[in-house]
Order: C-alpha cells, then structure tokens, then sequence
C-alpha cells in the first residue's frame, strides 16, 4: 500500500548497510547493446555474485521470462527466481530504498528514476520499466511504499550510518539532469524528510568518467558509524587522484550526526578499466542506449562492495591491486569473511557489485512489515 505521510514524522530512517539483513534482491542482465555478446559474461558473473551471497543470507532475482529458466540452470536451488519486466539490472538504483522504524517494522521508498539523467545524458531512452522496480518489489515483500513522484533519486547516490548521518556527492545530486527545479537546501530537506538524517556530508565529485554522474557507492562509504572507507591513490597520473585528493580534504575536517571526527581507511585503487576495440564491437548499439567507445577508462572501484551477513563481498579485477584491497578489507572487517569476485564484467556495463545488489534489512522477528 502506497503511504501518503513523510517518513521522518512516521518514526523510520534508514539503516546502514552493514546491519544485519533479511535478503538481497538481483536482476539478471540481458541487454545486448549494454552487455557485450548479449549479456552471456555478464550472466556468469551476475550467477557468481548471486550464489556467493547466497551462502550468507537469502537471495532474490527477478529475471525477464525469456531469460528465466537459463537463470535457474546457473543459480545455486535455494536462491528464489521470479519473472520481472525492467529495463537493465542496475537495482541499487532502481530498486527501492528499505526504511524501518524502532519496533522494526519496515516500508519501502520508491524513488523517481530516470536512467541517470533523463534525456540530459541518462543512459537509456526508455526508463519506465525500471522506474516500476520499486512497487513491484515492495508489492512481493507486502511492505508499505512512499512514492517521491516529483524528486529523482538512485540508490547508488547516497549512503548512511544508520545513526543520521548521509554522503553523497554534488556531482550527481546537484546535477541539474535529476532535480532542475531544486536547491541545494530543496534537496536536503527530501533527504532529511525521506531517509530522517540530520548531517549531510557533501563530496564534490566521484570518480573519474562514472556515468553515474558521481555516484558516491564507487568513491566512499560508511565502513560503520563514525568510520568511512575511501578510493584512493598517490599516482598523480591516475584519472581519479584529483576527486580522491579532495574527498579526503573534505572528510577529515567533518564530524557526523553524532559529532564524531570520521576516521577515513583508504582503499587503493585498482587501474581503470579500458574499453578495448575487440570489447566495444561485442557491444550492440541499439540507439536507445549510450554505448562505450574504445578507449574509454571505466571506474574500477573496490569501494563499490556489498555488505551481507557477517561477510563482504568484494570486486576484483585481476590488478596488481586486488591482494591489497583484500588484505586492506580484511583489516577493516576482521569480523566479515571477505569473498572477492573478479567483476570486470559488471564494469564494463558501467557499475559494480554494489550496483547490481539491493539490500533488504532484517525486521523484528514479531513485526515483518509494516501495517
């Protein structure tokens, strides 16, 4: 059922990711004009982020019918499959934002979506099955939904302590591709009536070429209250360093919701993704996309991980990077086994695990949703 009231006054925030979860929801990808050979890598590597989650909480994908029962040859019997109808697999973003409140009790958000900008650069020309993710998500999960039907809004766009604090960038909220009719003050008050945060820590940028218009999932993110983890790196020469340099400068001089100086763990960065010539002809231009050229660096990002149940998931990339980013994991989340997945697949579409993956957070055991 769709809800009418705020958030903020209905008592419910958001919780941090690293909380404890109750599932995580995937889709499948199929595109061809975004997934190279129609998609068959990028399924592999979909199969092997799902399966491996699946081995520390319970997992949903939602999969176009053509697609379903090749779905379910590759996911592991006890991952739930349902047919879905979307856009692309990109469900952090599509997908709705999960909110509880101090029972546990949980409803949904379903946020405006436009394929990360509209006709002013988003990514495809036709978002509208995308922007139904949401409803159909929280319809299957009978949780309660607030619909924002005049504010734009992705789930790889903000991340929370759970404790009222949020990170996000200028680059993407401020971007006048999402919210043109908007201050900066506008916004913040959606944030703060919707997600019921009371610090906003503003980067200005994420990392180089992300077509995400800046995403903050791919730079930073709450490690745990009080604690972030950033993209980083001392080669000068790496597209990034600049937007690194100045998210640090910004993160050490902030304190939180709490008043707590954040404690910033910097995390490599592996070398960008180049999109090769042989890669870009296995890419299909459709005209209802925006297809890579040859030669483009994508934005690796090890920070790009998801949380599950006492473990983490993390990207990897075959790069001379990837043993530091486990080790530096490992340091972070002694507590977390850390299970690292060569994504490269999932960047060549333009994102990562974290984009790919929608976290449900687990209710009180007496209230599973709200009434």
């Amino acid at each position: 059922m769709r809800v009418s009231t705020i958030p903020k006054n209905d008592g419910f925030w958001m919780p941090g990711e690293f909380e404890e979860h109750k599932e995580c929801w995937m889709l499948w990808p199929y595109r061809p004009d975004i997934w190279r050979c129609g998609g068959v890598y990028a399924q592999k590597t979909f199969a092997e982020v799902a399966n491996a989650i699946s081995k520390f909480e319970p997992v949903t994908v939602g999969v176009m019918p053509a697609y379903f029962d090749d779905a379910r040859k590759k996911l592991r019997p006890e991952i739930r499959v349902v047919e879905f109808q979307y856009c692309d697999a990109w469900i952090r973003d599509s997908g709705p934002t999960f909110i509880k409140n101090s029972t546990g009790m949980l409803r949904g958000i379903d946020w405006s979506f436009n394929a990360w900008g509209g006709f002013n650069g988003g990514a495809y020309t036709n978002w509208d099955l995308d922007d139904k993710v949401a409803s159909r998500i929280l319809e299957i999960e009978r949780v309660d939904s607030y619909r924002t039907d005049f504010f734009v809004l992705e789930g790889g766009s903000i991340h929370v302590d759970g404790e009222g604090t949020l990170l996000t960038t200028k680059q993407c909220l401020l971007n006048p591709n999402r919210n043109p009719e908007l201050t900066q003050g506008d916004i913040e008050a959606y944030l703060k009536d919707y997600l019921n945060v009371s610090k906003i820590i503003w980067l200005e940028e994420g990392l180089f070429n992300d077509e995400t218009d800046g995403h903050i999932d791919n730079i930073c993110c709450f490690a745990r209250p009080g604690e972030v983890i950033l993209s980083w790196t001392d080669d000068k020469t790496h597209p990034s360093y600049p937007m690194c340099q100045a998210a640090y400068d910004i993160l050490k001089k902030e304190v939180d919701a709490k008043g707590r100086a954040l404690k910033v763990h910097k995390l490599e960065l592996p070398t960008p993704i180049q999109i090769t010539e042989e890669i870009n002809e296995q890419i299909i231009a459709s005209g209802e996309s925006i297809k890579f050229e040859a030669g483009e660096l994508l934005p690796a990002s090890y920070v790009n991980f998801l949380f599950v149940n006492k473990g983490i998931i993390l990207p990897v990339f075959k790069d001379e990077k990837d043993s530091i980013a486990i080790k530096t994991m490992q340091q972070i989340f002694p507590e977390r086994s850390i299970v690292a997945i060569d994504s490269r697949e999932i960047i060549l579409g333009g994102g990562n695990i974290h984009c790919i993956t929608q976290q449900q957070p687990k209710p009180n055991d007496f209230m599973e949703v709200s009434k």
